[in-house]
């Protein structure tokens, strides 16, 4: 579609002048006379950004355009010849909010006669992604986006669509909140004060937002729908509270992101951050996990998108296998994997440091050093974690029983190991796994090969796994069996003897829902306030830290749907 394209780039050169302007960065600044569009000839072969006004692209204007393009390695001063940048942009944009252009249309109208005329035109819909309104005003990456989205609704109402194309704040978040603690400002004035630079700065670039559809996500006309679909899945069994390690700043107060902590401090403030299991409400989005694997057929979408979409979903089909706590009768250690034909190679098994089991399971010898790892851990993200390279890890001095051999195998805690993925346990095969092999190497751990090629006179290499599929080998009753059968065989081994069985899981994670302190939308859910028996509740206040109170986390109770918006306290 060549039209739109043109206009892109032609729009984007535009965007990125008025960026650059003083105009655009202070309210009190004016437009310098001398701002001109780079690469004239490129923006001249475009018409869709002054569409609406095409007398100032002449042929004599064009060619000179052309001519200055030629010639910009010229020191010389240069008389401006091209597009009359500080001219036509505040005099087609006043023109535009003057006579509301770009409303979106009425789909019915009533005639003076009482009848009803409905539009025969298409219908466009087109959405972008509402800013957060930082004090920093906008990037170039606003403009970038919004520039593709606004050329494609300029396109659609010169092709007689009536387009929808609204904007909005994500307004709620710690940012502001913060800037209220350090300041005394309260955060609805700086959001305010906030959201009015960046509309300013919208509007100086001329998208074509119908802007009677504004709206803030802080608008209590707006949180009452917010927190409405908020009971919905309340009432569904999609919301519910549940205890999760999270990123915890305890100077900010608040739960992090894991792209808000870098390197074990805040990314706002640099404060330290350590990993802990709180109570948060949750919205289970793992319920649609095969819905959304099974969306993606057909799509007509990048392949890398397909990749990623993928791999956010993480669909694995293998087995959970149960290993009992050698000395401790009722206790398990759970893990699942792919690679259940490689159980007779487990020589260890690697707990996250935020394991459950990890306290009951380290031995008093093993404690200290246990304690110290775990405590140095716990201030590291989930995707510092993962990205590290080195294998760091501590033995526990305690053992698994394997549910085949009933060996014992030591049980270790590693980082690279995440309680928030999986069971937050695996069983190590160093043989069969580069990173159980690489850990294995490092700390002098035992490597049992269970698997072969199955090519005859084919030595594998003792330097590095072997994680193909092939032949099982030092496996008992299951040897000679290939790979896909020897997954069968075992799995069904471990359903016969109750210590495991198939198994589907998901990379997909629930989403945390708690967020903000205070300047976050009120989750409708208040919990009954227990007092001692004798104290008159209307008495006493539950937030003196003197007040003996209990309150019931257990007892949840929905807010009427008819008392929406439940709004925040001044």
């Amino acid at each position: 579609m060549r039209f739109p394209i043109q206009t892109f780039l032609a729009t984007m050169m535009i965007a990125q002048r008025v960026l650059a302007s003083s105009a655009f960065r202070a309210p009190s600044s004016s437009l310098k006379n001398n701002l001109v569009v780079r690469h004239r000839s490129a923006a001249a072969s475009s018409s869709a950004f002054v569409s609406s006004d095409r007398r100032p692209w002449t042929t004599n204007t064009r060619r000179s355009m052309s001519t200055e393009t030629e010639t910009t390695t010229s020191t010389e001063p240069q008389q401006q010849t091209g597009y009359p940048f500080a001219t036509i942009e505040p005099k087609w944009q006043s023109y535009w909010k003057e006579n509301n252009t770009f409303k979106t249309p009425e789909r019915r109208t009533t005639n003076s006669d009482g009848t009803v005329t409905k539009s025969t035109k298409k219908k466009k819909y087109v959405l972008d992604m509402f800013p957060y309104p930082s004090g920093a005003g906008l990037h170039v990456g606003h403009p970038e986006g919004y520039t593709a989205s606004d050329v494609m609704s300029r396109y659609w109402r010169m092709t007689q669509h009536d387009v929808l194309h609204p904007i909005g704040w994500d307004s709620f978040g710690l940012p502001a909140e913060q800037f209220a603690i350090n300041t005394g400002t309260h955060p609805e004035l700086t959001t305010a004060k906030n959201i009015a630079n960046f509309k300013r700065q919208l509007q100086m670039l001329g998208f074509s937002y119908d802007w009677e559809k504004e709206l803030a996500t802080t608008d209590v006309n707006y949180v009452k729908w917010t927190q409405w679909i908020f009971l919905q899945l309340y009432k569904k069994g999609l919301a519910k509270q549940s205890e999760v390690s999270v990123n915890w700043c305890p100077a900010l107060g608040t739960v992090l992101a894991n792209e808000e902590v870098i390197n074990g401090l805040s990314e706002r403030g640099d404060h330290p951050v350590v990993r802990l299991p709180l109570r948060q409400w949750v919205l289970k989005i793992t319920e649609y996990a095969d819905r959304l694997q099974q969306g993606l057929d057909g799509l007509d979408w990048p392949s890398g998108t397909m990749v990623a979409q993928e791999q956010w979903i993480g669909k694995s089909v293998g087995t959970e296998i149960d290993f009992k706590v050698d000395g401790m009768e009722e206790e398990k250690v759970k893990v699942f994997t792919t690679r259940a034909d490689t159980l007779f190679g487990v020589t260890y098994v690697t707990l996250a440091p935020e394991h459950p089991l990890v306290s009951s399971i380290t031995t008093p010898e093993q404690k200290e050093e246990v304690d110290a790892y775990v405590a140095a851990t716990s201030s590291r993200s989930d995707l510092d974690r993962t990205s590290n390279k080195e294998k760091t890890g501590v033995f526990t001095g305690g053992y698994a029983i394997h549910p085949l051999t009933n060996e014992k195998v030591p049980i270790w805690i590693g980082d690279y190991v995440l309680g928030s993925y999986g069971t937050g346990a695996v069983m190590a095969v160093p043989a069969h796994d580069d990173r159980d092999f690489e850990f294995a190497q490092k700390f002098g751990l035992e490597v049992k090969w269970v698997v072969g090629s199955g090519k005859e006179g084919d030595e594998l290499s003792k330097e590095k796994a072997f994680t193909e599929h092939g032949v099982n080998v030092n496996s008992g009753e299951f040897d000679g069996l290939k790979t896909a059968k020897a997954k069968k065989a075992i799995t069904e081994k471990l359903e016969e003897i109750s210590s495991g069985g198939a198994k589907i899981t998901y990379k997909l994670r629930d989403w945390v829902f708690s967020r903000q302190r205070y300047w976050g939308e009120p989750i409708p859910i208040y919990f009954p306030v227990e007092f001692p028996e004798g104290v008159d509740p209307s008495a006493v206040d539950p937030k003196d830290e003197s007040c003996e109170h209990t309150i019931r986390y257990d007892k949840p109770n929905p807010v009427d749907e008819a008392d929406l918006p439940l709004e925040l306290p001044e």
